[in-house]
């Protein structure tokens, strides 16, 4: 991953109602879930949660599927463990690290 698609992506994330939508997205798991019940678990209105989704599978975060008359959005894991490896890639100088209870590495 390149890191002008990690800034991309954390820029995203970079803003409190598609934080909260992604990691809904994530507790919801491979299953997803409709804009609608997005919309109600995090009283974000339709027309701005539809702004959110847009956001946030631009970046690949997201990927929706038609169901029905329903669009479900999950989260795209993959995406999200090539950020969390790009992030942790250098950590350590490669050894690995062990947080100690003040959460350090």
């Amino acid at each position: 991953m390149e890191s002008k698609d990690v800034v991309q992506v954390l820029s995203a994330l970079a803003q409190e109602s598609r934080l909260a939508v992604y990691r809904l997205l994530v507790q919801a798991g491979p299953a997803g879930l409709p804009a609608g019940r997005i919309a109600e678990l995090t009283s974000i209105p339709p027309s701005s949660l539809s702004f959110h989704l847009k956001e946030l599978s631009h970046t690949g975060l997201l990927t929706s599927r038609q169901e029905s008359r329903f669009v479900i959005y999950s989260a795209n894991f993959a995406v999200m463990n090539d950020i969390l490896g790009y992030l942790a890639e250098n950590c350590c100088e490669g050894v690995l690290c062990v947080p100690s209870e003040q959460g350090e590495a």
